[in-house]
């Protein structure tokens, strides 16, 4: 068992460092200085504490004992995640028990990090039609999550990186951790890479010093024939509106045989139809899963009795409008709008509807495997693979080809072709651009009279 013990190793009368020693076994014994000193008569051996004759002394036991929890705390907890323990993780906790980060070194990976976290609310952020002020909140999330990458990282390497060493051979060991070791996915990890980028050039900006390799970092995705998107067809779609929740015995007997897929959620006639008119609208609008849910009334317009969703989209600050076409989708508008739930129990009742309406084909996917909490491919039925997120994949796959896709990439959000072609996974078809050009052109001239040429 892991024992930590505080210790003087002089006598001299004067002020002496506190040291902390972490003993994990006979072996593995690590000592260092706490960062606060004593005079040894104030000191108790009986304790290991300061004697408690004075403020200041009970004060210095406080911290003493708070650095004492802090340690086994994490101690225990990185243990268990297989992380490397030596006086480079001490030292590392010790600072972080008292917040003793150096922010001023601008040298430093992890604090420019932060400043771009602590001012992402006055940033700059190129758009289309040129600036606007402010990171929104899952690019700022993005931030966050990549700082803890590279705390963890340096816990690894054991030092703090300065950008004066991110060139290629440290990029190269960063990205074999991100793959070999943390086993993140290739799009993650070259999210991450890309992440780097930016944040190095953003240093340089300021006049930080950084690398030419850095602002060259190459990230990477998947390839189109790695990835593998799951969709609502029409079809499908049609089995969920047909699809009968109001079998109560039916309902308890699917609770009773699926713990794991109802294990978070209460499974009634209401909550399932419910999420089944999330889907049916979600399909319609090719909104992403957050915008979709913070739709009220307030975003709904009428106009020549026609129906619009009037929609400013989060993650990119965009103004979408999308017109209300489908009968099922104006009734489930006019008639009340589904009640809005959190995203995730959103998609713990999206896998139990499709399996209730029969959307159980076995495909090749991506599932999250909850023990190593990385996502694995496999063969798995379909619904357990449905997410809020393939509503808008469905949108844009249902009507790609139908409508022409200016029109789409106008409702979805996407800033060009190329991006929405890749979200969709499909390739350019010139042939198909031409067909739906001679059909406009058809359409255009059908009421025309031919001209008789006058000679």
């Amino acid at each position: 068992m892991a024992t930590i013990q505080f210790r003087l190793r002089s006598k001299a009368n004067k002020n002496v460092s506190i040291k902390v020693r972490v003993s994990l076994n006979r072996t593995n014994v690590f000592e260092l200085n706490t960062g606060f000193s004593i005079n040894p008569k104030d000191w108790s051996d009986t304790t290991s504490f300061p004697k408690q004759t004075s403020t200041e002394n009970k004060q210095l036991s406080n911290n003493l004992k708070k650095l004492e929890s802090f340690v086994l705390e994490n101690l225990n907890k990185d243990l268990s995640n297989g992380t490397l323990i030596d006086t480079y993780w001490l030292e590392t906790k010790i600072n972080e028990c008292f917040s003793r980060v150096v922010k001023t070194d601008n040298g430093l990976l992890i604090n420019h990090i932060q400043y771009i976290i602590d001012n992402a609310n006055t940033r700059k952020v190129k758009t289309n039609g040129g600036f606007k002020i402010g990171l929104s909140a899952s690019t700022i999330k993005n931030y966050s999550l990549f700082k803890n990458i590279i705390a963890e990282y340096q816990t690894v390497i054991k030092k703090q990186i300065q950008f004066a060493e991110i060139t290629k051979p440290f990029v190269d060991k960063f990205t074999n951790w991100l793959v070999n070791t943390k086993k993140y996915s290739t799009n993650y990890s070259g999210k991450q890479l890309e992440i780097l980028k930016t944040v190095c050039i953003d240093a340089e900006k300021i006049e930080i010093p950084v690398t030419p390799y850095s602002k060259t970092i190459q990230h990477f995705r998947e390839s189109e024939n790695d990835r593998y998107i799951q969709t609502l067809s029409f079809e499908e779609l049609e089995q969920i509106k047909n699809a009968d929740f109001t079998n109560l015995d039916q309902l308890k007997e699917f609770k009773k045989q699926n713990p794991e897929l109802t294990k978070n959620i209460s499974i009634t006639p209401q909550t399932l139809s419910n999420t089944r008119n999330w889907i049916l609208l979600g399909c319609e609008i090719g909104q992403r899963g957050g915008d979709l849910l913070n739709i009220t009334n307030e975003n709904i317009r009428y106009k020549n009795n026609s129906i619009y969703l009037d929609i400013i989209q989060q993650k990119t600050n965009k103004n979408v409008t999308v017109g209300i076409v489908a009968p099922h989708v104006i009734e489930i508008i006019e008639n009340q709008l589904p009640t809005k739930i959190q995203h995730q129990k959103l998609n713990d009742y999206i896998k139990v509807v499709c399996k209730l309406a029969g959307i159980d084909t076995i495909v090749k996917g991506t599932k999250l495997n909850i023990e190593t909490n990385r996502k694995e491919v496999g063969f798995y039925p379909k619904y357990d693979l449905m997410t809020s997120h393939c509503f808008r994949r469905s949108f844009a796959t249902n009507y790609y080809k139908k409508i022409p896709t200016p029109i789409l990439i106008n409702i979805t959000g996407h800033s060009k072709e190329s991006l929405f072609l890749t979200y969709i996974n499909k390739r350019e078809d010139k042939d198909a651009n031409a067909d739906l050009f001679m059909k406009f052109y058809e359409t255009i001239n059908k009421d025309k009279e031919p001209q008789l040429r006058v000679i």
